[in-house]
């Protein structure tokens, strides 16, 4: 059986739920740093968000860019 691909602009919207998620748990968690599980979390919580901001912009590059020939000039 064959997988389909999900749709990018279903990536997209995912990505953007991931960061506006990640994000909030990191404020949230901000407010009690003297509690080390809430201390954990918000780590956890701004390296997610971090990869979801990486994997948001990896969707908006163009698949193939065109290479341009290296001409040597002589100055």
């Amino acid at each position: 059986m064959k997988e389909l691909p999900i749709d990018l602009e279903i990536q997209k919207e995912a990505a953007k739920i991931g960061m506006t998620a990640t994000l909030g748990a990191t404020v949230v968690t901000s407010m009690f740093m003297k509690n080390k599980v809430a201390k954990k979390v918000h780590v956890v919580a701004g390296v997610a968000f971090c990869g979801f901001a990486l994997w948001h912009h990896m969707l908006y590059q163009p698949k193939n860019k065109p290479k341009k020939p290296i001409s040597l000039q002589k100055a």
